[in-house]
């Protein structure tokens, strides 16, 4: 390996309109707890939280302890109050070339409680499981957005993996329903997933209901009682719904490994522990108001449920404002915002 001592420096100009200079390291080194409260309290909570850190239980952290927020409400529903609603949240580029969707804030938030509002009536409550096998479609945003506002844990599973592997993270969670698609183009072509669904499912006692969204139009074999449209349940439901405020270590979603060298082995992430980190996408990429950046070219994994993908392109773009998801390896930011009542939107590929 080649090793370098020439340093490329910013400019004086761009050192002066950066959100942060070198001095962030010395207030974070000289009182972390410090840093991360100032970082925390640029959320929205509706009971503030009582310490930072709660270490009495070592090694099991408490972060935040006290706290109460929901995690939805930051992401989308702030930015509406603010006056920011016409503002768009996602550009969707989709399969066939010419299937495009701008969704703003109001709208996503609309689209969030229509779907809460439908996980209700199929009773669903705060800490069940929902398992997610979509492909990249805003759908998948809005179902994650609506089980975080109910406090229900998702497990998102990437549209690529098999029916066994879909299985075994449905049956580890015991999830009570698995969101999906009737399928997805995969080179131009319609592919089925519910096909996969219907086999994972089979004998599964936990899973009461699969809502369906029709993505192709592809036939679908259908279980009555069981299989839901989603256009229907979710379509026909009430766009008004109240958020609830969750315990700062309430479980937001399970993050399982691949599986590769065994059983996949999931781990729960907690409401603030995930969206705290949020609050530093804004000083981590200098998010400006005024410039286009390509970000997140690291993170974009490949697909959503990859890693943390879905939580670096959902929660916590949209929670920092700059609202993005993507299949591809970058997604094109323009006009980004770190402040909160000036959310922008992203570019984003997908199928």
């Amino acid at each position: 390996m080649t090793e370098s001592s020439v340093v490329y420096l910013p400019s004086p100009e761009f050192v002066a309109q950066a959100n942060v200079g070198p001095e962030i390291y010395g207030r974070a080194d000289a009182d972390r707890l410090a840093w991360w409260a100032e970082q925390a309290r640029r959320l929205d909570w509706e009971t503030e939280f009582t310490d930072v850190l709660d270490w009495s239980n070592a090694p099991f952290a408490k972060w935040f302890p006290g706290g109460k927020l929901n995690v939805a409400y930051n992401c989308v529903d702030r930015h509406v109050e603010a006056g920011n609603g016409d503002r768009v949240a996602i550009h969707w580029e989709g399969e066939p070339v010419g299937d495009a969707r701008d969704i703003t804030y109001a709208q996503l938030k609309d689209e969030v409680c229509k779907a809460a509002n439908a996980l209700t009536d199929l009773g669903l409550v705060a800490g069940d499981r929902v398992a997610i096998y979509m492909p990249m479609v805003p759908e998948a945003v809005v179902a994650m957005l609506a089980c975080a506002r109910l406090g229900i844990m998702h497990s998102v599973v990437f549209g690529g993996y098999s029916a066994s592997a879909l299985r075994a993270r449905i049956e580890d969670a015991e999830a009570k329903l698995v969101i999906t698609t009737d399928g997805q183009y995969r080179r131009g072509s319609a592919v089925s997933l519910k096909a996969a669904v219907d086999e994972a499912v089979a004998d599964q006692s936990s899973v009461k209901n699969v809502i369906v969204v029709l993505r192709t139009g592809i036939d679908v074999d259908w279980a009555d009682g069981r299989d839901l449209w989603w256009h229907e349940i979710v379509g026909q439901a009430s766009p008004e719904h109240t958020p609830e405020a969750f315990d700062s270590e309430h479980p937001l979603f399970l993050l399982y490994t691949s599986g590769s060298t065994g059983k996949p082995k999931g781990v729960c992430q907690t409401h603030e522990t995930f969206i705290a980190a949020a609050q530093t996408i804004a000083p981590s990429l200098d998010a400006q108001t005024a410039m286009g950046m390509t970000a997140f070219a690291v993170l974009l994994l490949a697909s959503l449920g990859l890693g943390l993908t879905f939580g670096a392109l959902v929660y916590e773009p949209l929670d920092a404002a700059l609202s993005a998801f993507s299949q591809r390896m970058t997604a094109k930011l323009f006009q980004p915002a770190c402040n909160p009542a000036a959310p922008t939107s992203a570019s984003i590929g997908r199928r």
